[in-house]
Formats: structure tokens, sequence, C-alpha cells
């Protein structure tokens, strides 16, 4: 069974930054694509960034240019490195693997921008 757990989340004013971690408990190498979601209250669960296994990355419309995703192999980490933070990026982020036809998911960490 995989396991993904995020951390670095946290309350920051606008304008401010973070950087989540995804720590994976296998080989982040063998996931097809990891990526960020991301669920305010209210409303659907969204991707924010994706990272494939070569290499390749994918944003949100909403968050290009001010957030970056990458990941360290050696660390079977992925990163969110999140700057120049709105009010509108408050949610909980999730972390998603895919491997094959499985998706795996992690438990979430809250992100809060205050104005």
């Amino acid at each position: 069974q995989v396991q993904l757990v995020e951390s670095g989340g946290g309350l920051v004013q606008a304008g401010g930054s973070l950087r989540l971690s995804c720590a994976a408990s296998a080989i982040i190498s063998s996931f097809n694509v990891m990526g960020w979601y991301r669920q305010a209250p209210g409303k659907q669960r969204e991707l924010v960034a994706a990272i494939t296994s070569g290499g390749s990355t994918n944003y949100a419309d909403s968050v290009k240019d001010r957030f970056t995703v990458s990941r360290d192999n050696t660390k079977n980490t992925m990163y969110l490195q999140m700057n120049s933070l709105k009010p509108e990026d408050t949610a909980v982020y999730y972390c998603n693997a895919v491997k094959g036809m499985i998706g795996y998911w992690g438990q979430g960490t809250q992100v809060t921008v205050s104005s």
C-alpha cells in the first residue's frame, strides 16, 4: 500500500510563500504522474499542478508563473513551491500519485492565505 504524506501547509499573508512537500512510501519514479490538487470549502477538488515521470509539468491557469512543482527522486518526495499567494489560494492541498490504473491520495494539508 502506497502512502503519501503532505506537509508544509499553514497560515501566510497575501504575497507570501509556502513550500509543500509530499513524501511517498514508494519509489516515486515508478509513478506515471504525480500531482497537487486543492479543494476550497464548497468547491470541487481541482488540479493545481502535475509532473510526469519524464519531468513534464502542467499547471492550472490560476497558478501559472506563481507555483512550481518539482520532485526529488532520491528522497521520494514531490514539492510545490507557492509564491505570490492570494486569498483565493486558500484550500486543503492534496498530493496524488498514479501508478498504472491505481491512484493514491494523501490526507491533505491546509493552506490559508490572509488578506
